[in-house]
């Protein structure tokens, strides 16, 4: 049986998938995703992903001594210690600790995926390392983008794409979103950052004044860590 490589353009779709029959890899590249990866490349012991922010607020209530971050629209909730931007996952503030972590797009599409066989975190920042993971499994894999509010978006369809370029000769059967994503991936690749300097998020981004954060998301390998959901928590596979 040839295993497949299907995508999943935004968790709105995700019922239209038996998820159990596969390994999820979720996807928020502008940010959530990105800073999970780095956060445990950087010594996170774990990150607690909640869908709403009132889950996240219930760890306080717990006495535990984890960080809490949360985002909205972008910004970070008031009354929380940070959001998703990648500089809030840095050693010095991560390393050894736990994290819970609610964001608008990512965590959403993390929890609907949760009856998969794995799932797992993809971002530009661990692209080599997970596809070289990925193409030692023996299941069907299933890239879903997280997108924006249940919308399709440009920025994670296009890293499905890159995860795509590198698994499509390795015994993969494509359905028709992981060849679009392909295709995109092929008329961007050659400067990724200007192709999606165009995207509706990056924009949005762009009016909070956090371009750093979208030029560091954009960084092709700066880890390898590949955060693993182990009951609740990601951890470092």
């Amino acid at each position: 049986m040839p295993k497949s490589l299907d995508v999943c353009l935004t968790p709105a779709l995700i019922p239209l998938y038996n998820v159990e029959e596969y390994i999820v890899v979720v996807i928020d590249i502008f940010r959530a995703t990105s800073s999970i990866c780095y956060g445990i490349e950087n010594g996170a012991e774990a990150i607690i992903p909640v869908a709403e922010v009132e889950e996240c607020a219930a760890y306080r209530e717990k006495g535990l001594k984890y960080l809490l971050a949360a985002e909205r629209n972008g910004e970070v909730v008031t009354g929380f210690d940070f959001g998703n931007s990648p500089f809030s996952y840095t050693t010095e503030k991560v390393g050894g600790k736990t994290v819970v972590l609610t964001t608008t797009n990512g965590t959403h599409a993390l929890h609907l995926s949760r009856s998969a066989k794995k799932v797992v975190i993809g971002s530009f920042l661990n692209l080599t390392a997970l596809c070289n993971w990925l193409k030692t499994q023996q299941e069907n894999i299933l890239l879903v983008c997280a997108g924006w509010k249940n919308n399709f978006n440009l920025e994670d369809t296009l890293f499905a794409g890159a995860v795509t370029e590198q698994l499509k000769d390795a015994g993969f059967t494509l359905d028709d979103p992981a060849i679009a994503a392909n295709d995109l991936y092929q008329i961007g690749k050659n400067d990724i950052s200007q192709y999606l300097s165009k995207t509706s998020h990056g924009e949005r981004l762009r009016k909070l004044g956090i371009e750093k954060d979208i030029a560091f998301c954009l960084q092709v390998d700066l880890t390898t860590a590949i955060p693993i959901l182990n009951g609740e928590r990601l951890m470092k596979l």
